[in-house]
């Protein structure tokens, strides 16, 4: 099919390289401007159409048009390289095993309707506002451990004395993953998110599996007071998870479940560390956190761009003409800074107005965890800078570094003095 009406320029020499992972909203901008999608090259060699505007990116994640269903994406992989080399290698090696297993990848996040609508109507039996509030008190708890334990260190990095262990103890209890088995399930899901080499991923994806179908199986034959053990034996209309649907989902939350929170506290914490009189507003007045919260989701959110689609159909956007069985990565962290949804948008204001944020996803995706992430955002950070108050950054924040990841917007680090 011909690809009339989009624009073919070369994809900017900036994207997704270091210096994009660095200082993301300047190129994203930039391409806003040229159209409202273009395609750019990632650095696997694929093709992907970018969406930068925010009234474009909110639409497109709810439009059925753009599938999410992997099982036929990855059909679609070879004649989307850019690149002939990169085609080459990702043909040899689609003959070996792959670095996931599909037992891990048959989750919500990689389905569409009907499959998805039952998936999800299962796991929302589990994963409830009334068990995400319940966890506040724990939450708040285990924080204040943690700070007890900052406050007497002079220098630290905040990612790791903070940032990390609140999101995956908790995302652990929700859970019931025992204190025994944390250290190791942390090592394969570092190992799993980090880009490590091929054989490192099917070592660890082989280990998780093996895991989760054994603590899986522990849930079933002595139920505990967990959402693992509800998901185990969630019900409806007869219809129950497979075994395959239980050890994915559980990896879906595992690993995928805590990260979001943990870039969120970084972020959050960088941007309060670098705009004080933000800091002496929250100070003041308290009833800002849950607004100042969401400003940090919009301003320098954890998720760069959502988890890709492709094209079942020619789709317009704007002025531009995405032809059918193309990939499709909506951006919401340029959705965020898109000066036609958010006045000012490079300016840090936690009284902005939210409504329509993208930040976790909109349509049937949206993000189940949500309101978990929130609430780990505003009590960590909220207590944070209550009980250390003389906290600031001890290096220049130009040369802090940012994973470089296509979806997640983390730093590798965050040095902080503590008093």
């Amino acid at each position: 099919m011909a690809r009339t009406d989009a624009p073919q320029a070369a994809p900017p020499a900036d994207l997704f390289t270091p210096a994009f992972h660095q200082n993301p909203h300047e190129a994203l901008a930039g391409l806003r401007r040229t159209a409202p999608a273009v395609p750019v090259m990632t650095p696997n060699g694929l093709r992907t159409w970018l969406v930068t505007g925010h009234e474009h990116a909110r639409a497109l994640l709810a439009d059925p048009r753009l599938s999410k269903d992997m099982r036929v994406g990855r059909d679609l992989i070879p004649r989307n390289f850019v690149d002939p080399d990169k085609q080459r290698e990702f043909l040899a090696e689609s003959g070996e095993r792959s670095q996931f297993p599909h037992v891990l990848s048959v989750h919500m996040l990689d389905s569409d309707p009907p499959d998805h609508t039952r998936l999800r109507r299962l796991v929302g039996r589990a994963f409830t506002a009334r068990r995400v509030e319940s966890l506040r008190p724990r939450i708040t708890e285990l924080t204040d451990e943690l700070l007890d334990a900052m406050a007497r260190h002079e220098r630290l990095d905040l990612m790791e004395a903070l940032a990390f262990p609140v999101p995956f103890t908790v995302i652990c209890w929700l859970l019931g993953v025992p204190p025994d088995d944390r250290a190791a399930f942390r090592r394969w899901s570092n190992l799993l998110v980090s880009g490590a080499g091929t054989d490192e991923v099917r070592e660890a994806s082989a280990s998780m599996i093996t895991y989760l179908t054994e603590l899986i199986e522990a849930k079933r034959n002595e139920p505990a007071d967990d959402m693992l053990t509800d998901l185990v034996h969630a019900r409806d209309a007869g219809d129950q998870l497979s075994s395959d649907e239980l050890i994915s989902m559980a990896f879906l939350l595992l690993v995928a479940g805590h990260e979001t929170t943990v870039n969120l506290i970084g972020n959050g914490a960088l941007a309060l560390l670098t705009h004080p009189e933000v800091r002496e507003q929250l100070a003041a007045d308290e009833s800002l956190w849950p607004g100042a919260v969401e400003e940090f989701l919009r301003y320098d959110g954890p998720v760069t761009n959502a988890t890709w689609r492709f094209t079942t159909e020619p789709v317009e956007v704007g002025s531009v003409t995405i032809p059918e069985g193309e990939f499709v990565t909506i951006s919401i962290g340029a959705a965020g800074r898109d000066p036609d949804r958010y006045p000012d948008p490079d300016r840090l204001d936690i009284t902005r107005a939210h409504s329509g944020s993208v930040a976790f996803g909109h349509g049937i995706h949206h993000c189940l965890g949500a309101p978990l992430a929130r609430l780990e955002g505003r009590i960590v950070l909220s207590r944070l800078f209550a009980r250390l108050p003389g906290l600031r950054l001890a290096a220049d924040p130009d040369e802090l570094s940012w994973r470089s990841s296509l979806m997640m917007r983390g730093l590798e680090e965050l040095p902080v003095f503590t008093a």
